[in-house]
């Protein structure tokens, strides 16, 4: 993924999202540490169940809360110097898996394979996607696989007619391995840099998706060895614990090998990605923040921790 443009900060864009000047965790603390307190058994108790609730997991809030003590070493602490231990505490945690998605291009074209369930945000992310990438000077090309839902086509013509990309699109209940041929065969005779392909999104439980996510796999691998070069899961982060369940199932089925998260808004909370980090150790691409091309952004974890905990933008 290219270097984005000059634009306001992952901390200022979460929480106007928010639509509030405080993270649902920063409100807890400050409540919590709204006289100066030492952390004892009591209070480390309270935070930990609002961490929980917070959806980062159980382990984690388990290790976060003992870290803060380590670091408070006794001593009595106020909200902003929780704030600040917290959002350090985080931010550590995610820094190995911020990893944006780089284009190869002694890999042509560059095979994004782009999963998740309905309603995640993936054809959204792919136009996003695509134009960064445009904007970095690459040719970019689309494919509709999603023939299960006759509408999944239609929106990703929309979105190529917008951004004057090409989309390569057969009739609904086509088999998306033929459009997922179709599109990589085109893809190389007109010598394009990416190639952007969209997948059905009906519940990850249904086996029927997986089987048909895994020859899609098949069939790009004999196209080319490689191939795809990349797998993209995007997840809808306001589906808390289930976003982790998602996140296991799709890596298990077709090699998940980096996260998209979207729609990280007030009942999301944004804890989250420090589950899925613990649990799955899987590289954060980016994050989507509103519906605009500029609101995918690189994941920054010591600004998402700001944003999730609190502290200044």
């Amino acid at each position: 993924m290219s270097a984005p443009d000059a634009r306001p900060s992952l901390v200022a864009k979460l929480r106007a999202r928010l639509n509030q000047s405080d993270s649902w965790l920063t409100r807890d603390v400050r409540e919590l540490f709204a006289a100066r307190r030492a952390l004892d058994d009591a209070l480390a108790e309270q935070l930990e169940a609002r961490l929980i609730l917070g959806d980062v997991g159980v382990e984690t809030a388990a290790a976060l809360v003992a870290a803060l003590r380590r670091a408070a070493g006794g001593r009595e602490l106020e909200a902003a110097e929780v704030e600040a231990l917290l959002a350090a505490e985080v931010a550590t945690r995610l820094a190995p898996l911020a990893r944006p998605l780089t284009v190869d291009p002694a890999r042509r074209p560059f095979v994004v394979l782009v999963v998740g369930v309905n309603g995640a945000g993936k054809t959204t992310t792919i136009a996003k996607l695509a134009e960064r990438e445009q904007r970095a000077g690459r040719q970019v090309l689309l494919a509709a696989g999603d023939t299960f839902r006759a509408a999944a086509a239609e929106q990703l013509g929309v979105w190529g007619a917008r951004l004057g990309v090409p989309v390569i699109a057969q009739a609904p209940g086509t088999d998306p391995a033929a459009v997922v041929h179709d599109a990589y065969t085109s893809a190389v005779a007109r010598g394009v840099d990416l190639l952007l392909i969209d997948t059905a999104g009906r519940l990850h439980t249904q086996g029927g998706l997986m089987d048909e996510l895994g020859k899609v796999r098949r069939v790009l691998a004999k196209l080319s060895a490689d191939a795809p070069h990349e797998v993209l899961l995007v997840l809808d982060g306001s589906q808390g614990q289930n976003a982790l369940t998602q996140a296991r199932r799709f890596r298990e089925a077709v090699g998940v090998t980096g996260l998209v998260v979207t729609k990280l808004d007030g009942s999301a909370k944004g804890g989250v990605l420090l589950a899925i980090a613990a649990a799955l150790a899987l590289p954060i691409r980016a994050l989507g923040i509103g519906e605009g091309a500029g609101d995918l952004l690189d994941f920054d974890p010591a600004e998402y921790a700001r944003a999730l905990v609190g502290g200044a933008p």
